[in-house]
């Protein structure tokens, strides 16, 4: 069975342009359904969405840069510096000057930061089951690839 080719219809200079095949338009949709459901979950445990990615980034590593969390949570800098003044008199993060270079402040998690983090991951868990439902190891592993070579691709 042969496969429709759909990327020209993806393609913003094809005279055949639609929407609902552009794939940015398609990503752009599904983070912004996601954001929502999501940050009603974490507005009832008194957390917004970058917080929450802060917290998720500094879960994985820590400490880390605040350059290198910023690029990481896809945030700006200068962004980035609010959020972690605000954390940071949350109670959630600290920061000191890195041990190798003295001039790079890093970041991470307080031991109420971490509760949070626990309590950021009970709640948005099962809505990630839910949104994977259906997906197969195979399906999974190739749209993370596939997102990957998109992002990629841009460089």
């Amino acid at each position: 069975m042969m496969t429709k080719d759909l990327r020209p219809l993806g393609d913003p200079g094809s005279e055949e342009f639609r929407v609902d095949a552009y794939p940015f338009y398609l990503l752009n949709r599904a983070v912004s359904r996601y954001n929502v459901v999501i940050e009603a979950e974490l507005r009832a445990i008194g957390i917004d969405i970058p917080t929450w990615r802060v917290l998720m980034v500094l879960g994985e590593k820590a400490p880390r840069p605040i350059a290198q969390v910023a690029r990481s949570t896809v945030i700006n800098i200068s962004t980035m510096a609010r959020i972690v003044e605000r954390m940071s008199r949350a109670g959630l993060i600290d920061s000191r000057p890195s041990s190798e270079d003295g001039r790079v402040t890093e970041i991470f998690l307080t031991a109420t930061g971490q509760e949070k983090l626990t309590a950021a991951r009970a709640v948005t868990a099962p809505i990630y089951r839910k949104l994977i439902r259906g997906f197969g190891a195979e399906d999974f592993g190739l749209l993370i690839d596939m997102l990957n070579r998109l992002h990629d691709n841009l460089d």
